[in-house]
């Protein structure tokens, strides 16, 4: 499905329209007439808050499902989906007109109406809707036994979503709320990218207004400059693919600017703006075999610099969902490019995820199960990549460039402007807002070359960059910009500590303040929100400290004990009740993040420790709390494993030993290779602690040589 369609789609509201979009991409079956005709039957005195004829939502819900799938059983669910609810149809009718399976699916989308009505908090209600939304999401895949039911629904809610402008604005609101966190992600765990990014975006435009004009106004006023580097940069690809052997019917290259809400989240995950986004534009490189991914990938590395520690095989370690694509980011002429290498029937299914298995392969009508779902967790849907890519080269040319005054200025070879900027002198880096080179405006990431004369424009504040580190070459502006964000990320610590200490006392920050510097503590104050023990000391200082004024004689110290609370993969701390912890979707943070929560009706609502949104209630002094990832402990281990020397057996190692739950930290293939057999020796890291446990899995996969804990190498080996 294209964007035209949702064009189309969008402006369709009227029923012959409709029904022409619909056999626009499905053939018109008896079986499908004759529910259309249900349908029409059933909805014929229903009109929409738009006044349009209610059958045209069905119709074109079954529309978009039919451009999805193909699948005809779920086109027909999608047509019958409100008629259960609606009418006085039963189920028994719907299965003996059109067949159990057609009813099963009815069913189950009539159920998700039923869950959500006992799940979602109702519109009056003042606690905040994600709350109750991500117990209707759980309920959702924990219940919805066949995932065509969910396809059918997301597919419904992209409609709804299309549509949401006759609404009310508090309505806009919810119900972009509720998309949110409740359809995006279940669209992402399925492996469906295009609806995910399709239902985020849509959200975004309702729940971030002002966030989402910025990120338009940008785009439209580098709109010229965004789309000549793209086409450049595709047309160096299309060069470099023919030369190397590849003909123009091998493959096919797409260029892209990330989607809005991915963009807004990279802002608030890293406290950066649009243009400091270092991988804003993508490409994708679509060719016929996995073999050829890693030739296109050599290729590219081997064309443009990439940018070190950015590289994800997704090939030979396939997320859960079954996404399949190398990743990785290089530079090209002063812009830094996302670039992402798949087959086509792999990007067939990374944009459809399951329903590309009805659509290009079976065209099935059997119930998927969604077994496979129910263990992902949401806040670590990737495996780590197992190798670095090699760093920059330790010998490389320098170049000379200058001063608008003509002093010189040595700086490594692939230097940019910003480089440049801290070499002249420290404030000058931290303050650089743009540059002239050779008295042309351009980026302060432009890579210099010999000659080049650099005029850099400086602003009044200084200018974190966290997200350039990697993009500059001198360790002076490394080392400038590293401390920049240190020194951030102490002050966001330092008021986090003083509004946990405020909530725990309930006292105003400006006396914790005053009791951090009676207690000789206010060195520490930063270390507050990521050191619990050092937390536990200073609640027993202050309590001290104040006990020892009469007024306040009368405090315990079981009034402000912590108590430790675990939710899923979270611990929180607390002196007072907590009972559930959930994470907000302006930010979504990933586990590992650093992160901060701020308690609300007794919930601890979890932000990246960066997000925007966090800082402005970090700076009103809200209520907050102790918070930090689960300790989880991994045992290394050491393995020489030998293999048949054919095609795809690492890879079917890799996968395999992901599933297991293992990250691996190295590798090296073909020690000792001879015709029928290879080795690969690893260094891999699990949760695992049962080495005989994790031998006879690894042996399904081949004749393990050596294996043995290397955290304990004399106790372990086996």
């Amino acid at each position: 499905m294209n964007t035209i369609d949702i064009e189309n789609v969008i402006g369709i509201n009227d029923v012959e329209s409709a029904i022409a979009h619909l056999y626009k991409h499905i053939l018109p079956s008896s079986a499908i007439q004759n529910a259309l005709n249900f349908s029409q039957e059933a909805h014929k005195n229903q009109f929409r808050k738009s006044g349009e004829p209610y059958i045209v939502h069905p119709v074109l819900v079954a529309s978009i499902v039919a451009t999805i799938t193909g699948d005809e059983a779920m086109v027909i669910a999608a047509l019958l989906h409100d008629v259960i609810e609606d009418t006085n149809i039963t189920i028994d009718e719907v299965s003996r007109d059109y067949g159990d399976d057609v009813a099963h699916l009815v069913e189950g989308l009539t159920k998700i109406d039923t869950i959500r009505d006992a799940q979602l908090l109702p519109s009056n209600s003042d606690e905040k809707l994600v709350v109750s939304a991500l117990s209707f999401r759980k309920m959702l895949v924990a219940s919805i036994e066949d995932v065509r039911v969910l396809v059918v629904k997301l597919c419904d809610r992209l409609h709804n979503m299309l549509t949401l402008g006759a609404l009310s604005p508090a309505k806009q609101h919810r119900i972009a709320e509720e998309t949110l966190v409740v359809y995006a992600p279940i669209s992402q765990r399925l492996g469906i990218s295009y609806l995910k990014n399709l239902l985020e975006d849509l959200s975004f435009h309702y729940l971030f207004q002002e966030e989402k004009l910025a990120i338009d106004s940008y785009l439209e006023e580098n709109y010229r400059s965004i789309n000549t580097r793209l086409n450049d940069f595709c047309e160096k690809l299309t060069k470099m693919m023919l030369e190397n052997g590849f003909n123009e019917e091998d493959f096919e290259i797409l260029s892209r600017v990330k989607h809005h809400y991915s963009i807004y989240l990279k802002m608030q995950r890293k406290g950066i703006s649009i243009d400091e986004i270092l991988d804003l534009l993508a490409v994708r490189i679509l060719v016929k075999k996995p073999i050829d991914c890693y030739r296109v990938f050599g290729m590219v590395h081997l064309s443009f610099q990439p940018l070190s520690s950015r590289f994800k095989d997704y090939i030979a370690i396939p997320k859960e969902n079954g996404y399949q694509t190398l990743h990785t980011t290089v530079f090209h002429e002063s812009a830094i490019y996302e670039v992402q290498i798949r087959t086509y029937e792999m990007h067939a299914t990374a944009e459809l995820g399951v329903a590309a298995h009805w659509k290009y392969k079976s065209g099935g009508n059997n119930p998927i199960s969604l077994d496979w779902l129910h263990n992902l967790q949401y806040q670590n849907e990737s495996v780590e990549a197992f190798y670095e890519l090699i760093k920059n080269d330790l010998y490389s040319e320098d170049i000379s460039v200058f001063s608008p005054k003509g002093k010189p200025f040595t700086l490594p070879h692939g230097a940019v402007a910003l480089d440049f900027a801290y070499a002249v002198h420290t404030e000058i880096g931290d303050s650089a807002e743009g540059c002239l080179i050779n008295k042309e405006k351009a980026s302060l990431l432009s890579e210099l070359h010999n000659g080049d004369m650099i005029k850099i424009v400086t602003g009044s504040k200084k200018i974190n960059r966290c997200s350039w580190i990697d993009a500059v070459k001198t360790s002076r502006a490394k080392a400038s910009m590293r401390t920049n964000c240190n020194q951030r990320i102490k002050a966001i610590d330092t008021e986090t500590g003083i509004n946990i200490l405020s909530t725990i006392f309930s006292m105003d920050p400006v006396r914790i303040d005053e009791l951090f510097t009676q207690t000789h503590l206010e060195e520490q104050r930063h270390r507050i929100p990521s050191e619990l023990d050092l937390l536990k000391e200073t609640i027993n200082r202050f309590t001290q400290e104040l006990g020892e004024n009469n007024r306040f004689s009368f405090l315990s110290r079981n009034r402000f004990r912590l108590k430790p609370y675990v939710f899923a993969s979270l611990e929180v701390y607390a002196n007072s009740s907590v009972n559930d912890a959930v994470f907000d979707y302006c930010c979504h943070p990933k586990t590992g993040d650093e992160i901060v929560a701020f308690l609300q009706q007794g919930k601890a609502h979890v932000h990246h420790k960066m997000c925007k949104n966090a800082a402005g209630i970090i700076d009103r002094r809200e209520a907050m709390v102790f918070v930090r990832w689960k300790a989880q402990h991994y045992f290394r281990y050491h393995l020489i494993v030998s293999m048949q020397s054919a095609k795809g057996v690492l890879a079917d190692l890799l996968t395999y030993m992901a599933k297991m739950g293992a990250d691996i930290n190295s590798i090296e293939l073909g020690k000792e290779k001879s015709e029928h057999t290879q080795y690969c020796e690893m260094e891999f890291q699990t949760l695992e602690a049962d080495i005989n446990r994790l031998r006879s899995k690894l042996e399904k996969k081949g004749k393990i040589i050596q294996f043995f804990r290397t955290d304990d190498a004399y106790r372990s080996q086996g």
